[in-house]
């Protein structure tokens, strides 16, 4: 669990909620109105996958759980892998990698080292490996975007829904003492909307960003780290070089 996205989750709600019950609300009473979450939550995510292409759909739902488990980025464990990579590769030759690669965890990685094996070319092996490099962060990116969107459409879904409920209550105006209630209860669409946007769906749009930046630039070192093997360069100067991209 990303105890960072918990913690924001619990201050965040918690800080209203809790100013809200200070003022004398109740937190049930502005909870508990299941059609007015239906709209705001229904229609935004409706908005949102209209303009979504199917392929990027399936995506969103891949990347989502990182915010709650984020993947273990360790470039500096990864850059030492590839120092004892060009060392064995030094020693016998680019074949002593091919245990390697069958052992390796990291499947950009893995590719890698088997077209190093197969004995591809520097650059071939560059233009394979930075395609799949983009082609996985657009999709990252956006991922990223669509909560993003959300986090813009949420806000006008919650004044319809507010709309539509005050249009409910000034259709029947027969009982004065419901009017004011009737108000309140359109209002909770607006808040719920303001809730989604600003306290889920900007800040995931927000953290997925960050993260596929994180995991495109953990790629590209691995992708010139495998360049440089291939290149025959020394364990030594590939180190120097790769710590000043991790730095």
């Amino acid at each position: 669990m990303d105890l960072l996205t918990l913690t924001g989750l619990l201050i965040g709600f918690g800080a209203i909620f809790g100013g809200y019950i200070g003022e004398g609300g109740s937190p049930a009473w502005v909870l508990w109105h299941p059609f007015a979450w239906i709209i705001v939550l229904g229609g935004s995510i409706g908005c949102g996958l209209i303009g979504l292409p199917g392929t990027h759909g399936r995506h969103v739902l891949k990347v989502t759980p990182k915010l709650f488990s984020r993947p273990k980025i360790d470039v500096n464990g990864m850059i030492d892998k590839m120092v004892d990579w060009a060392q064995i590769a030094r020693r016998e030759g680019l074949l002593g990698l091919e245990g390697v690669s069958d052992t390796e965890d990291n499947q950009f990685a893995q590719k890698g080292l088997r077209m190093l094996v197969d004995g591809r070319e520097p650059e071939a092996i560059r233009k394979i490996l930075e395609i799949e490099l983009d082609t996985t962060e657009s999709l990252d990116i956006a991922a990223s975007k669509f909560y993003g969107e959300l986090g813009g459409y949420a806000p006008t879904i919650g004044i319809i829904g507010a709309v539509l409920a005050l249009i409910v209550v000034m259709g029947d105006l027969s009982d004065p003492n419901q009017v004011g209630a009737g108000i309140a209860t359109a209002f909770c669409a607006t808040v719920y909307a303001l809730l989604l946007a600003n306290l889920i769906f900007l800040p995931w749009g927000a953290k997925l960003k960050i993260i596929a930046e994180e995991e495109a630039q953990f790629r590209f070192v691995i992708v010139e780290g495998l360049v440089l093997i291939a290149s025959g360069e020394n364990p030594r100067n590939l180190e120097d070089q790769l710590r000043s991209y991790a730095n």
